[in-house]
């Protein structure tokens, strides 16, 4: 079961996925409705739902909306901290943060711009080494209660966070550098978050040029420390997505490329397929798509790959 957010004949609804239907929410109008409740009145609230329709009916959006805001987390595994070190000019600053009490955190994206299955994400027209991050997603609600769990793609700059560490939002931050996938997994139904399977794989004219690995048994910090260090400081009246770090990192030499497709799996979480362009231009659509949502469905999309991982996808 997923929460999901989608467009049917014209209308914005929020809903529940499972077995290849979906069934509208009629006492929520957004996702930040629910993540405006207490865990357990969802989970109880969930179970109230309109007639279910063929999903293939309707058009998936990403599954944030209203004023949730999605953040991220940095240098929470090992391999991260290696590739920081690796391509900055300051190692010492990812050094030392990796063992800190403080983890470093920063806001990655709004709701309008985050872009989800099949949409393009996009790599800087002024950069050269531009890498996907692979990474499992906590949905927290405005209580700072772990309310479910999502794909995310922290698309980065490496070279121009390598340059400079103060330059991190402008290597973490633009339009098309977060992709999420379409649904949201509660959390009673992912039993051990710690043991995750995250895959990655960067498809170019046919061929897979990069892929790699890991698994959420690898992070370095608890799940609730994150969350409970991003909402210490600050309120979220609209719940949050918070990315935990990716522990999947390319050697220095390869970059994203135009027209190249990012594969993304998180075992027991969902999948994440996005084609690669190049530049702010064409992600101009996000702009449209903000009120009038039937806007996605003209933006030249990668294959829809709405599924839960199989054997395959997470091998």
């Amino acid at each position: 079961m997923e929460i999901v957010r989608y467009v049917q004949d014209g209308t914005t609804q929020v809903g529940v996925r499972s077995d290849g239907s979906v069934a509208a929410l009629p006492w929520a109008a957004t996702v930040a409705d629910l993540l405006a409740r207490p865990l357990d009145d969802l989970r109880r609230r969930l179970t109230d739902r309109a007639p279910a329709v063929d999903a293939a009916r309707v058009t998936f959006l990403p599954p944030v909306d209203g004023h949730t805001e999605v953040w991220a987390a940095g240098v929470t595994y090992e391999r991260s901290r290696e590739g920081r070190v690796e391509e900055s000019s300051e190692a010492s600053v990812y050094e030392k943060v990796y063992d800190a009490a403080r983890p470093e955190l920063f806001l990655k994206a709004v709701a309008w711009r985050v872009v989800t299955e099949g949409e393009p994400i996009a790599v800087r027209a002024d950069s050269a080494v531009d890498v996907p991050e692979p990474e499992l997603a906590v949905v927290a609600n405005r209580f700072g209660e772990i309310v479910g769990y999502t794909v995310c793609n922290d698309v980065s700059s490496r070279d121009i966070e390598g340059e400079n560490p103060l330059y991190i939002p402008q290597a973490k931050i633009y339009s098309g550098s977060c992709a999420l996938a379409t649904g949201i997994v509660p959390v009673w139904e992912v039993p051990d978050p710690y043991g995750l399977a995250v895959t990655v794989r960067v498809v170019r004219g046919g061929s897979v040029v990069w892929s790699g690995e890991t698994g959420t048994g690898r992070l370095h910090r608890r799940l609730d420390d994150l969350v409970a260090a991003l909402y210490q400081p600050t309120d979220f009246p609209d719940g949050a997505v918070l990315a935990t770090g990716t522990g999947v990192v390319p050697e220095l030499g390869f970059s994203l490329a135009e027209g190249d497709r990012v594969d993304i799996a998180v075992s027991g979480v969902g999948t994440l397929s996005n084609p690669v362009v190049r530049g702010r231009e064409p992600m101009a659509w996000l702009v449209d798509a903000r009120d009038e949502h039937d806007a996605r469905k003209h933006v030249p999309t990668a294959p829809r790959t709405d599924r839960t991982p199989s054997t395959e996808d997470t091998a």
